[in-house]
């Protein structure tokens, strides 16, 4: 029998220690820490077991030398450093004002590779510091190289640079003032409408329209491009300008027709619409020439397309009620253009209905496109100044460089020239006697017809539009979800002259019904407040009457209301001057008025702050405003003005008060008391005036020790309670007996 050899291999080959940490290409050492057993099979198959020391627990490291290979790292040298690492950047975390640990330096392997870095790192420039800015330089260069001094400059601080500027002559002071300019031209032709236009016209010509008339009529440019039913009153802005101010008339339609122009060149009908709609209202102020229009619907008939009918249409819509007047020839022709337009049949149906509708708006005699709106005829025959520039007129300049901030050497000098054109623009005449006697005539005669028209007209006693009128503006309001909304929403009402009472009146109701105090009506009182100055004198009507009947609300509506008109009177949407109705006295207040005071001044307090209001009440400007809150007149009305204010917290606003009752002379004291004695006694005579102050303050003396001396001798005369004994009623006798029984 063959006896088969068998060869088995050991272990240590492919399983030791020693064979894995040696093979290059496997990873990091096994798990085992401490020890590495290995496993043979004897060829008898007899198994032995041999322990070898780790390299790990060997204290004595080689030498390492750039030209050698790197030391070998073990599993713990890198569990080591990451914790490290760990740690160091949770210090970091947890304590950033720590300073971080420098770099460790990077060790590369690689000698050559090394060398290569150092050498490459030497030949680098050293980093050159940044220079450090003086912060007022900072300032001049942002506010003289950008628009607004900056991409952002909080309004804080703006506010701070612009007081630092003290020379009016100086770039950065004109640079300021232009942006001031732009901003409040822009504000002014945005809020503009045909119910203030007679508010708004004052102070745009309180702004330097002369030297902001590029940045005019830019806006107003803008403006009309973006809300074309405005237009009309756009135009009506334009024609009271031009009778001051021709040049700025003229400046407008020239860039008109410029872009007028542009715009169909480049077939852009949107411009080409609202520039022709411009031109047309012009047209109807007496602003530009009739000739002008006739040239535009000319050249947009020339040449028939679709949309040039479109915008010839709509010219026509607006000016053709003036051409009527003024050209009756050119307008039959312009009419027979478009009768010929609509029988040739080459066109849409839709721009065949809008001629045909062109025709019927003819027929009715423009019934509703008026040249003019009534509340918008501010200009007089004799001031009206006509541009007669024409379309193909090529030496049309737009004087584009008056949008742009220039530096002006004789800024001060052109400030006050413009001053006194604004004086002549705004003040009022000297009239003649003759004059006024005509216009009282002219005056007394307008108010009779008045009388008679009013005694013709039907009255309605049972208030049921004045009704409708509230139930539509609650209504409103509940539906609103913000108050832009809401405001939005109530302009559009119609609302006849003097309602507008009824308005604020149902604001103020509407606040009072809440539970707590909701700042959306705050909100929409401050942006009506803020419109027009009739609203803000509506509300100012409100404070005084809601004030006189403060007493008939309960607590809740009292604290609503109150905090109602702070938020009015914070924001400066309501006048201060409304607190001269209140007078701080004990015979002139109730409970009533009195918490609505300390609800006013704390919500005046948390929007201002303390000092910001202490500045205000005692400045000598309102001082007229504040008399009847801190009176003077009388020492008691003073101390009870001082307890008042101290009690609710506001005692900071008394000190004026309090110096007041020290550097008071006692003589006027004695004289109140001598006028209030003299008014209860009338048979003393005349002659013992002088001598009454002492008199009384001698029979007030004696008066009080007479009545301490009845005191004592009645409370002498009189037992003690626990000396008193109640003797029982005889009902009260029985009534215990029963119950003992």
């Amino acid at each position: 029998m063959e006896v088969q050899s068998v060869i088995v291999k050991p272990e240590t080959e492919k399983g030791s220690y020693r064979s894995l940490s040696r093979s290059p290409s496997r990873s990091p050492p096994p798990k085992r820490r401490n020890r590495s057993r290995t496993t043979s099979r004897t060829p008898s198959g007899s198994r032995s077991r041999s322990r070898s020391p780790s390299p790990r627990r060997s204290t004595k490291r080689r030498a390492y030398s750039p030209d050698s290979s790197p030391p070998r790292r073990s599993r713990r040298d890198y569990s080591r450093d990451r914790s490290k690492d760990r740690s160091r950047n949770y210090s970091a975390g947890r304590n950033p004002r720590r300073e971080p640990s420098p770099p460790r330096p990077l060790i590369d392997f690689d000698h050559v590779r090394r060398q290569e870095r150092e050498r490459q790192m030497q030949k680098r420039e050293p980093a050159v510091p940044r220079p450090r800015q003086d912060p007022d330089t900072e300032m001049k260069t942002l506010m003289s190289t950008t628009r607004t001094g900056g991409a952002y400059i909080p309004p804080a601080r703006l506010r701070m640079m612009q007081e630092q500027i003290t020379d009016k002559s100086s770039k950065e002071y004109q640079r300021i003032s232009w942006e001031a300019l732009k901003k409040s031209i822009n504000g002014l032709i945005n809020k503009v409408t045909a119910a203030n236009i007679k508010a708004i016209l004052p102070e745009l010509f309180g702004e330097n329209l002369i030297r902001g008339r590029g940045l005019f009529c830019r806006s107003i440019m803008k403006a009309q491009a973006a809300s074309m039913p405005f237009t009309p009153v756009y135009a009506a802005v334009v024609a009271v300008i031009n009778t001051k101010l021709p040049q700025i008339g003229e400046l407008l339609i020239a860039r008109l027709i410029i872009q007028f122009r542009k715009s169909y060149k480049r077939n852009d009908k949107a411009t080409c619409l609202a520039t022709t709609t411009f031109i047309a209202h012009l047209t109807n102020q007496w602003v530009a020439h009739e000739v002008l229009s006739l040239e535009i619907l000319l050249l947009l008939l020339e040449q028939v397309t679709e949309d040039s009918i479109e915008i010839a249409v709509g010219l026509m819509k607006e000016v053709g009620s003036f051409l009527s007047q003024e050209a009756s020839d050119a307008n039959e022709g312009v009419f027979e253009r478009l009768r010929n337009i609509l029988h040739e049949g080459k066109i849409e149906k839709r721009t065949q209905y809008m001629i045909e509708v062109l025709f019927q708006i003819r027929k009715d005699k423009y019934k509703e496109n008026p040249p003019i709106a009534p509340e918008l005829d501010l200009v007089d025959e004799d001031e009206q100044i006509t541009h007669t520039l024409q379309l193909d007129k090529e030496d049309l300049d737009a004087q584009e460089g008056l949008n742009v901030f220039k530096y002006d050497p004789d800024y001060v000098a052109n400030e006050e020239k413009y001053s006194e054109i604004k004086a002549e623009i705004l003040g009022e005449d000297d009239s003649d006697e003759s004059g006024s006697e005509e216009s009282d005539e002219e005056s007394d005669e307008g108010e009779s017809r008045e009388a008679l028209q009013r005694k013709m007209e039907i009255q309605d006693h049972t208030n049921t539009n004045l009704v409708n009128l509230r139930k539509t503006i609650y209504l409103t309001i509940k539906s609103s979800l913000n108050f832009e909304e809401c405001v939005h929403k109530l302009l559009m009402i119609s609302m006849e002259p003097g309602q507008q009472i009824e308005l604020c009146n149902m604001l103020i109701e509407c606040c009072s019904q809440e539970r707590t105090y909701e700042k959306f009506f705050g909100l929409v009182g401050e942006r009506f407040s803020k419109i027009n100055r009739d609203w803000a004198e509506a509300f100012q009507e409100c404070f005084v009457t809601n004030y006189e009947t403060i007493h008939r609300l309960e607590t809740n509506p009292l604290r609503n209301v109150a905090k109602y008109f702070g938020h009015l009177m914070s924001t400066d949407g309501l006048s201060w001057s409304v607190l001269s109705a209140i007078h701080l006295n004990e015979e002139e207040t109730t409970s009533s008025s009195r918490i609505f005071i300390k609800i006013l001044f704390q919500d005046l307090v948390e929007s201002l702050g303390l000092k910001k209001l202490d500045e205000r009440v005692k400045d000598p400007r309102y001082a007229e405003w504040f008399a009847g809150l801190f009176p003077k007149d009388n020492p008691k009305n003073t101390r009870f003005a001082i307890n008042f204010f101290t009690s609710i917290g506001l005692g900071a606003l008394t000190t004026d008060l309090r110096e007041h009752l020290k550097s008071a002379p006692k003589a006027i004291m004695a004289q109140q008391q001598d006028s209030s004695e003299s008014d209860t006694d009338s048979d003393s005579d005349s002659d013992s005036d002088s001598d009454s102050g002492s008199s009384s303050s001698e029979s007030s003396s004696d008066s009080d020790t007479d009545m301490s001396s009845s005191g004592s001798e009645s409370d002498r005369r009189r037992p003690s309670r626990s000396n008193r004994r109640r003797s029982p009623s005889p009902d009260r006798r029985r009534s215990s007996r029963s119950s003992r029984r």
